[in-house]
């Protein structure tokens, strides 16, 4: 089933609105919580287990905005995933590219977001915030052209 165009542009300005919100909270918890450096996913041999061994100890024992910033980020990313699919399906490669490129970005701020909890590298977080205004932007552009 094709989605409706305003459907799509509610989908597109929630994706909009929730990146804006986990990237000002990613910038709260930059400035004010402090991620110890042992915990049970720092520095590990394998990213891929100390990250969802990090994932797991942010949400169960982290600070209180690092715990809201890592359950937010998990539900951005399923958000974006369904939007890349559904903008897909709406028929125009144009959205359809964007909401995909858009997708892609918001994983990848995800991954720098893991990155950093594992080896606490402030590029790591530089990254995980321009990623997240690159998904913005490309959110944008879908919205605009979904308008037109």
């Amino acid at each position: 089933m094709t989605p409706s165009p305003r459907v799509l542009r509610w989908n597109l300005a929630a994706a909009i609105l929730l990146v804006l919100t986990q990237a000002g909270l990613g910038i709260v918890v930059n400035l004010y919580v402090t991620v110890p450096s042992h915990h049970s996913g720092a520095h590990p041999a394998n990213y891929f287990n100390g990250s969802l061994h990090s994932l797991g100890w942010a949400l169960a024992h982290g600070a209180a905005m690092l715990t809201v910033h890592a359950a937010l980020g998990l539900a951005v990313v399923v958000l974006a995933v369904y939007l890349a699919v559904t903008a897909w399906r709406y028929g125009r490669a144009a959205i359809g590219g964007w909401c995909g490129l858009g997708g892609l970005f918001v994983i990848g701020a995800g991954f720098n977001g893991a990155s950093f909890l594992d080896f606490n590298n402030n590029i790591s977080s530089l990254l995980m915030a321009l990623l997240a205004f690159a998904a913005i932007a490309c959110y944008t552009v879908a919205l605009t052209l979904s308008t037109a």
